[in-house]
This record gives C-alpha cells, structure tokens and sequence, in this order.
C-alpha cells in the first residue's frame, strides 16, 4: 500500500504571533454556529411559533456557550478527569482550560446545549421542546464541519484499513503514540529523525536507548517526533515519504462520521421537519438518530489511546451512544403521546402562504 495518502493538511490556517494561530478546528465551530442562526432564523420565518427572530442572537450564544462548556468538561469526565487536578506554571494554568491542546466531547457538548436550551427558554419564556428542535434540526451541520476538523487535524483515527482500500489514509500523528504503545518501532525511524535540524541517526538510537530510564531522553524522543508530525503537515516530502513506509493505513473514519453524524442526519431531519407534529419530536429523532450513526461511525474509529476497548469490545463513544439511544426512545414515546400543540412543518407552511396568496 505504498501509494496510500499520507495526510498532510497543516490545522492551522495561519499565525497570528508565537504559537497564537487561527485553526481549521476553531473555524469548524465559527461555521457552524452561523450556518446554525441562518437555518433556524429561515424555520422561525416560516413557522411563527412564539420565538422570535430577534431572540436568536440570544438563543446561539446560550447554546455556544453549552456546546463549548459542555464539551470540554464533557471530555474531562468521560475521557480525562486527571485534567481537574492537573496544574501546571504557564498559562493557562488549569488543564481543564487547556482546549487549545484539545479534548472535547460530543456527547457533553450535547449535554450542555441542552442545558443552555433551558435557560434560554426559562429566561423568555417560550416553547423548551420547540427550542430542542430548532437546535437539534441545525446541530448536524456543526457536526460536521467538526468531524472534518478532525480530519484535517489528523486526530481520532479510524481503525486500520483492509488491503487494498482505495481512499485508505496514513496519519503521521500515529507516531506521537508509539513510546507509549508501540516502542519497538522508535528504532525504525532514525533516517527519518536525522532529517531534522540537530539530529543523527546515531544520536536517535542513543536517545532511544535510554527512553526508559531518562526523562529527558523520553522527552527528546516526544519533541522530534513531533517535528515530525508538523513537517509533514508543513508539506516536507523528505519526511513524509521517509515516515510513509511505517505508518498504518487507516480508514478515514472522520470523514465517515461527518457524513452520518452530519450531512445525513441533516437531511434525514430536516425532511422530517417538513411535516406536522408534536414539538420535541424532531428532538427526540435527533438523539436516536445521532446515537446510531455514533453507534455505527466508531466501528470504524479508533478508541482513545489511554481508555482502549471496553465489554464487549465497544468503544466508550459507543457505551454512551447506547444510554443515549435509550433516553432518545423514551423521550420519542413520551413527547409523541402529549396533548395539542401540533407544529406545522415547513412544506405545509409553505403551502398554506401560497394557497392564501393566490386565493
């Protein structure tokens, strides 16, 4: 598989000063909050339910703030909880603030959304269910614009690819892991190391040799190859072609869950938005929905580096896409049974204007 993509998108789009940077991934949650107001802003025109167009602004802050919230303490409690104890002497000090090193959970981000939604809706007094629908029915789209971050910053790999996969990718980010999972493999790639600026081959197998017993030597092993991995996204061949030969070839699972937790959960309700029907539904479908595709998505991921496989040899993505699944369902059969207060969909709507305006 030597022909086999090796991923070289650099996640930063360009440097403000130092190491403060625009990146791919903080334009993926800029993109999708906008799409988000216009989406919302179109439905609420159509439909004339009690929130207004100039609440909107209102309700995309209390949801950013959620998702944002949420998210990163979603992936402190699920995945990392050694950030809330984790100190250090830089900037920004508390590990649990350190987003820009990443680590944020969908799954919490949800989570917070939903208790943004309820203030939001507490504060001006309006519809709660018809609130999670408009942002149920517009989350997809942050989704994925998020999922393809992912990609571009060549986290969240999929699992290895069977031979012979033509769209299979290669990310050199794989490399960051090995001291800790995959040492034997160091020693493959001292022509590579002594490609960088202060290196040899000779020194490499040195520094390698003493990884277990220096921190300083684990530390120097850490910092080249990282070198390396932003060479690569930087678009140096010599290192790209050099590492290509023993990296994995992955299935590019960011991309499969952009366009399930994304693009077609998108498309599966917004279509579903377009008939009548009891407010909280689309809501509801959005968790079963999400929850499958999930479900469906990490199949094809790799878990986390430090948490790995759980019963049943499911990731831990999709343990909590199963609870999700069921509060999903019981939210469907409990808001579907509620008495009045159908909403009209946006064909109907659309239909009822023209109907009036050539009677």
């Amino acid at each position: 598989m030597n022909d086999v993509y090796v991923h070289s998108l650099d996640p930063v789009i360009f440097h403000i000063y130092g190491s403060l940077a625009v990146r791919w991934y903080g334009l993926a949650y800029l993109l999708g909050f906008v799409c988000a107001y216009f989406l919302m802003k179109w439905l609420i025109a159509r439909q004339g339910q009690n929130v207004t167009q100039e609440m909107l602004g209102d309700l995309v802050t209390y949801g950013a703030f959620g998702v944002l919230i949420g998210g990163r303490l979603g992936y402190a409690i699920f995945y990392s909880p050694d950030l809330f104890i984790k100190f250090r002497s830089d900037f920004p000090f508390w590990g649990l603030l350190a987003v820009n090193e990443g680590g944020m959970a969908s799954h919490g981000g949800m989570i917070g959304l939903v208790v943004g939604c309820w203030l939001f809706a507490r504060k001006h007094k309006v519809n709660l269910l018809y609130v999670f629908d408009l942002v149920a029915v517009s989350g997809p789209i942050g989704i994925f614009f998020g999922r393809i971050a992912n990609f571009i910053n060549g986290e969240l790999v999929g699992r290895e690819a069977p031979p012979g996969l033509p769209w299979a990718v290669k990310f050199p980010t794989d490399i960051e892991f090995w001291p800790s999972q995959a040492p034997e493999k160091l020693r493959d790639l001292a022509q590579v190391v002594s490609k960088l600026p202060g290196w040899t081959a000779e020194k490499w197998q040195e520094v390698v040799e003493n990884m277990g017993r220096s921190f300083e030597a684990r530390q120097m092993v850490y910092e080249a190859l990282h070198q390396i991995v932003i060479g690569c996204q930087k678009g140096q061949q010599d290192l790209i072609q050099g590492i290509a030969p023993y990296l994995v070839a992955r299935h590019p699972s960011q991309i499969y869950q952009a366009l399930l937790e994304g693009l077609l959960l998108f498309l599966v309700l917004f279509f579903l938005w377009a008939k009548d029907r009891k407010p909280g539904l689309i809501g509801a479908y959005f968790v079963i929905f999400y929850a499958l595709a999930r479900i469906i998505g990490e199949q094809f991921r790799m878990p986390d580096a430090h948490i790995g496989y759980q019963w049943l040899n499911l990731t831990r993505g999709q343990w909590l896409s199963i609870g999700m699944l069921v509060v999903g369902v019981v939210l469907w059969a409990l808001w579907r049974r509620q008495m009045g207060g159908e909403i009209h969909g946006w064909f109907r709507v659309k239909s009822i204007h023209v109907r009036r305006k050539y009677r």
